[in-house]
């Protein structure tokens, strides 16, 4: 696909860096995989000489990596771009990510963006600045759904020193009825194990503490390679042949769970006993709508399964609210099912009708203000179960690596191997450092411990 795009200040410094160390900022909306992708492209521009500087500072070059799964997020993908140019007016703004993927036009019609790319042309990015620089064509988007391999740029480090993370996959078959992705993100592709591996090793040898697998679908990793294998396999193979200490697993589709997988992440040492599952409502008849494949008697044992095996596990939850003709039952019987369910938080998102999925056209459309409070009480549920899950852990020693960012308070962030996050003094431990600690004590702001 090749547009045009508007006016944009003749005098702007040139997209591709020229004399001297351009700056640039990267602004990132999304998930774990477009975080991935923001990195690559970081580390190719450094390797040419650009200079990277916070957003707020007004970077002659300017990258909005989109993320388009609500109408929401492509709207603060528009402010970006025109924050950006309120900043510096003389910037250079590129957008790429999911939201140019499927609507290239609304972002080139905004003012000052000099270059959209979808989202197999982010590998490509510094020769098609050039291009831009040249006067080639402003938009690149190429049909995602006919790209069969995925191709994933090397990383050698990451902003932060407490984990990395390594994209094993991209794209989606499923087709849920209220997601965009398999139009933004391509069918579902893997990337070859030993490329995964090397990646690996590679962070290892760079001292990351904890390495987490990304994608969009991994639970259906390694199908449609020419030498068909899985998830576990792949796992397995980077506990034998990395010397990761500790690695952690992406989102999972509850029917992409199997016993075998479970029982891996209770025997090992190095897997976190830590599943991110989507269920998206506790309701079968709102299941059926959503497109989801399963129903919430197989959830359920699913939950209990983990939990009887792995006691110590952190199991999280999607969850939607107000999805299109939602009755009060339906979202009772969610609100029940989460209750009940020994999970240990929740990730609740009101519905936020995304044009160009069936559930945007599906009638009964539930009233915002409506689907907001319904999140709200979902909410309420998960920070319960949140609370009574680290209150379990008081007095033991944990596992945890210390997080990035200022201390706040003289305290400092780490993360435990079942994702309960422990603010520690400040003294006690260096980012990206793995330590033992004791949990001390629980306040308003979470679970304090101290070096063991």
């Amino acid at each position: 696909m090749t547009l045009k795009a508007p006016f944009t200040r003749p005098d702007a410094p040139p997209l591709s860096g020229g004399e001297g160390k351009r700056t640039f900022t990267i602004a990132t909306l999304g998930c774990k995989t477009n975080q991935f992708e923001s990195a690559a492209m970081e580390e190719r521009l450094r390797e040419a000489g650009y200079r990277g500087v916070p957003f707020e500072q007004g970077a002659e070059l300017v990258i909005v990596n989109t993320c388009t799964v609500t109408a929401a997020t492509d709207a603060q993908s528009r402010y970006l771009v025109r924050r950006a140019r309120r900043l510096n007016g003389f910037c250079r703004v590129v957008v790429t990510g999911c939201y140019a993927q499927v609507d290239p036009q609304a972002l080139l019609a905004i003012p000052g963006v000099s270059l959209v790319l979808g989202n197999e042309e982010k590998q490509n990015l510094l020769a098609l600045l050039a291009d831009a620089d040249r006067g080639e064509p402003a938009a690149r988007v190429s049909p995602i759904r006919e790209t069969s391999e995925a191709k994933v740029s090397p990383l050698s480090s990451f902003a932060e020193r407490s984990r990395a993370f390594v994209q094993i996959q991209n794209g989606c078959d499923a087709f849920c009825s209220y997601c965009i992705i398999p139009y933004a993100r391509g069918r579902s592709r893997s990337v070859p194990p030993d490329e995964v591996v090397a990646q690996a090793k590679r962070l290892c040898a760079a001292g990351y503490p904890e390495i987490v697998l990304t994608g969009i679908h991994i639970g259906g990793y390694g199908a449609d390679l020419a030498r068909p294998t899985d998830l576990l396999t792949l796992v397995r193979r980077l506990a034998a042949e990395t010397s990761v200490p500790r690695l952690r697993l992406g989102s999972l589709e509850p029917t992409e769970i199997p016993d075998k997988l479970i029982e891996a992440v209770a025997a090992s040492e190095i897997l976190c006993p830590h599943f991110h599952i989507p269920l998206q409502a506790g309701s079968d008849s709102v299941l059926e709508r959503m497109n989801r494949h399963y129903d919430t008697v197989f959830f359920r044992s699913l939950v209990e399964k983990i939990r009887r095996r792995i006691p110590d596990a952190a199991i999280g939850l999607d969850v939607i609210a107000g999805f299109p003709g939602e009755s009060d039952a339906e979202f009772a019987a969610t609100a029940a099912l989460l209750e009940e369910l020994p999970v240990t938080h929740l990730h609740v998102f009101p519905f936020s009708r995304r044009p160009g999925t069936p559930a945007a056209a599906m009638p009964a459309q539930v009233p915002s203000a409506l689907a907001r409070e319904r999140a709200a009480r979902l909410r309420a549920i998960g920070e319960a179960k949140q609370r009574a899950f680290a209150s379990r852990f008081l007095g033991r020693t944990l596992d945890v690596v210390v997080e990035g960012g200022e201390a706040k308070e003289g305290m400092r962030r780490s993360l435990t191997r079942n994702y309960l996050t422990v603010l520690l003094p400040a003294a006690d431990g260096r980012e990206g450092e793995r330590l033992q600690v004791r949990i001390a004590d629980r306040d308003d702001r979470g679970l304090l411990g101290e070096r063991a």
